[in-house]
């Protein structure tokens, strides 16, 4: 392996728009992130519906099973 052309690896702390801090190692010297695992939706669970004009009801009327008659 040659000398000298790698790049220096850091011990680093990621910083969340959470409040969550993490530490990794990187050649970067900050990271801040707007989301992480601690916060996003498909790690914790919880699921935010944000309803612009309608558009959940408008879904779901035009998917929606049509019944016999």
């Amino acid at each position: 392996m040659k000398t000298e052309i790698h790049p220096e690896l850091h011990e680093i702390a990621v910083h969340c728009a959470c409040g969550n801090t993490f530490k990794t190692r990187s050649t970067l010297t900050d990271i801040d992130v707007s989301i992480c695992s601690a916060c996003h939706p498909f790690y914790t669970g919880a699921q935010k519906f944000v309803d612009t004009a309608g558009r959940i009801e408008k879904f779901e009327s035009r998917y929606q099973k049509k019944k016999k008659a």
